[in-house]
């Protein structure tokens, strides 16, 4: 008995002491690569050109956003950061509801005034496709609330290298009566009022029916026949580069 007690603790202790082949395998391992970090932004040139003759566009108003987010709605009043828009050219109420708007993510401001004939171009990225809808205005400057528009345009389909253009109609912000007076046009043709925050017209956006003019016969108009425009009033493109 005390022969075979000695075998088995001798037996015990030799096997304490040999290395156990998984432990040693796993620590002697290199360790796990982290995983692969990979840029997932989407990124896009947006392109806007001025169609008119004689009627400047103030500068681009661009905002990203989630289905949620409507930049104007026709036949519903326009939100007063449109209107000032729409009246002054001024983007700066349009461009905070990146911080103000839970649906918006981003705001983009256009390098300045697009001449007739001329165009605007901007970079920018996505990083979530729930967040993939665009929307873009623009003031046409010698009339009363006139803008060139679009909301809920939706990139998450567009492939790399993939581009789509659409033409943009001339909308009325139906918050200032279309007078054409000097008083209250605010682009070179007068140089009058921008934004007032009375509102005197039918108070709902709708299809802009152009301008009138001195030389077609309203004779308070401070606008000639060279400052009226056909549809569409500007183009729009945008490519997807990344």
């Amino acid at each position: 008995m005390n022969t075979r007690m000695l075998l088995l603790a001798a037996s015990v202790g030799f096997l304490a002491g040999c290395p156990d082949d998984d432990t040693h395998s796993n620590n002697d391992s290199p360790p796990a690569s982290p995983p692969v970090q990979t840029d997932a932004a989407k990124q896009y040139e947006v392109t806007v050109t001025n169609l008119t003759v004689s009627q400047p566009l103030s500068p681009l108003a661009i905002l990203t956003h989630s289905s949620n987010y409507q930049l104007f709605q026709v036949g519903q009043p326009a939100s007063i950061a449109l209107e000032k828009v729409a009246e002054s050219g001024d983007n700066t109420d349009l461009l905070a509801e990146k911080d103000s708007n839970d649906n918006v993510t981003m705001s983009y401001s256009g390098a300045g005034v697009i001449l007739p004939g001329s165009a605007d171009s901007l970079t920018f990225e996505i990083a979530d496709d729930s967040t993939s809808q665009l929307s873009i205005a623009s003031m046409l400057v010698n009339t009363n609330d006139g803008f060139v528009g679009e909301t809920g345009i939706d990139l998450s389909t567009i492939a790399v290298g993939e581009s789509y253009t659409m033409n943009m109609p001339v909308w009325d912000a139906g918050t200032e009566a279309n007078s054409e007076t000097s008083a209250s046009i605010p682009g070179p043709a007068a140089g009058g009022e921008g934004f007032n925050a009375a509102r005197d017209d039918d108070d709902k956006v709708s299809f802009h029916p152009g301008v009138v003019s001195l030389d077609d016969g309203l004779t308070t108009s401070a606008l000639t026949a060279s400052h009226r425009f056909l549809n569409p009033g500007a183009k729009f493109s945008i490519t997807r580069i990344k």
